[in-house]
C-alpha cells in the first residue's frame, strides 16, 4: 500500500503524529532497482518510436477503457520479448519493458503521466505481483 515515489524513495503514513515506514529493506529495493534500470537503459535503445506512438494514440483514446489499453500493453511487451536475449528471465524482461514504454510514452506526451501511470501500475500489479515479491525476497 506504500506510494511510489519519484525520487526513489518510499512514502511514510503519519502514526500518533510520527512518520512511520513499513518494515522493509531498503537496501534489496536499492540494488533491485539498480539492476532493473541497468537493464532499462539497454532496452531503451531497442524500442523504435513506433511502438511508442502506436501505445501513446491507444493512450490518448479516450473510448478505451483501462482494461482495453493494458491488453494491448500486454501485447506489445510480449511482442518486444521475443526481440530478448533468451539468457533473461521473461519476466524480468517483460517487467523492464513494460516500464521503460511508460517512460517513453510519458516523455513523448508529459500530459498522459496520470493515465499511463495508473494504467501501468495496474498492469504491473497484475501480471507481475507475485514474481516481485519473490525477487526481493530472494535478495534478502
Amino acid at each position: 500500500d506504500d506510494e511510489l515515489q519519484t525520487d526513489g524513495n518510499r512514502s511514510g503514513h503519519f502514526r500518533n503524529g510520527e512518520l512511520g515506514l513499513a518494515p522493509t529493506n531498503e537496501d534489496v529495493i536499492r540494488i533491485i532497482a539498480a539492476q532493473l534500470a541497468e537493464i532499462g537503459d539497454q532496452f531503451d535503445k531497442e524500442i523504435q518510436g513506433r511502438v511508442v506512438n502506436d501505445l501513446v494514440q491507444h493512450f490518448l483514446n479516450e473510448n478505451l477503457s483501462k482494461e482495453e489499453i493494458i491488453l494491448h500493453m500486454s501485447r506489445v511487451v510480449r511482442e518486444l520479448t521475443q526481440s530478448i536475449p533468451s539468457d533473461m528471465e521473461q519476466e524480468k524482461a517483460m517487467l523492464v519493458l513494460a516500464m521503460v514504454l511508460t517512460k517513453k510514452i510519458v516523455n513523448t506526451v508529459p500530459s498522459l503521466l496520470h493515465r499511463v501511470f495508473s494504467t501501468t501500475v495496474n498492469y504491473l500489479n497484475q501480471q507481475f505481483h507475485n514474481y516481485v515479491v519473490e525477487m526481493v525476497s530472494a535478495v534478502k
